[in-house]
């Protein structure tokens, strides 16, 4: 699953790259540590070395990183991944792991969230390179639904399905949640499907009903749904449909 390979029918050429953004993406070095390799003459293209990180390069040059040849990787990435619990979805974070990290170099350089979970949240996340996709999955002018399995500390209520119809004003806003739908599974736990995203907005929903939220798994994003055999911390390509969905 983790092989780049894999990814490669969902790429399409670019005609040129700088030579240090090209270094970035495909080590995990940052710009100014790429610049630094270059002046110290670590970098060959096409087996001459190259000290000048502002170098146009192609997909059809040879670039040799301290001795070992670097691919070049294309545009229009489109991933599923199951995360875990205890894991934040930015690339840099002080007090938790990151989701890029189930990611090789020069793959997790290239991707962004489209649609980001809490730590303690598990489930589906789409990942991608393309910023316009992502801008259809998590603009508000595209209400785009998704879907939570919420476990709660008390049991449901038999009100909480038609306030979550009605909206629900939330602490400190002051335009109640849109018409959300409300499935219950049983006395403790529930499907919740929304179509905005606002801050810890389903916690905050049932915090408004009087209870707590002790479990949340998000398992569909419109109409992908979380494949029930990928297993925490695995990946998979989106397939061309699911892509086209957005």
């Amino acid at each position: 699953m983790r092989k780049i390979a894999a990814l490669a029918a969902f790429y399409y050429f670019r005609i040129f790259m700088r030579l240090d953004k090209f270094l970035a993406e495909n080590t995990g070095l940052t710009r100014s540590q790429a610049a630094k390799i270059l002046r110290q003459g670590n970098v060959q293209v096409n087996g001459q070395v190259v000290k000048s990180g502002s170098l146009k390069i192609t997909p059809q040059d040879e670039v040799l990183f301290e001795g070992e040849s670097l691919e070049w990787l294309e545009d229009g990435v489109y991933i599923m991944l199951n995360k875990p619990q205890g894991y934040v979805c930015s690339h840099d974070d002080g007090e938790y792991p990151t989701v890029y990290q189930f990611f090789d170099y020069p793959l997790a350089g290239k991707l962004h969230t489209a649609g980001r979970l809490d730590a303690d949240t598990s489930g589906l996340v789409l990942l991608t390179d393309d910023g316009k996709w992502s801008h259809r999955v998590t603009s508000p002018k595209y209400h785009c639904q998704k879907t939570y399995l919420v476990t709660l500390a008390d049991p449901v209520e038999s009100n909480y399905r038609q306030a979550c119809e009605q909206g629900i004003l939330l602490r400190g806003e002051k335009e109640p949640t849109k018409p959300a739908i409300l499935e219950i599974i049983d006395d403790y736990n529930v499907n919740l499907t929304i179509s905005e995203g606002r801050y810890h907005q389903v916690k905050r929903m049932f915090a408004a009903l009087g209870n707590k939220v002790v479990g949340l798994h998000r398992w569909k994003i419109g109409n992908i749904e979380l494949d029930e055999d990928l297993p925490e911390g695995e990946f998979r390509v989106l397939t061309a449909e699911e892509i086209q969905y957005f």
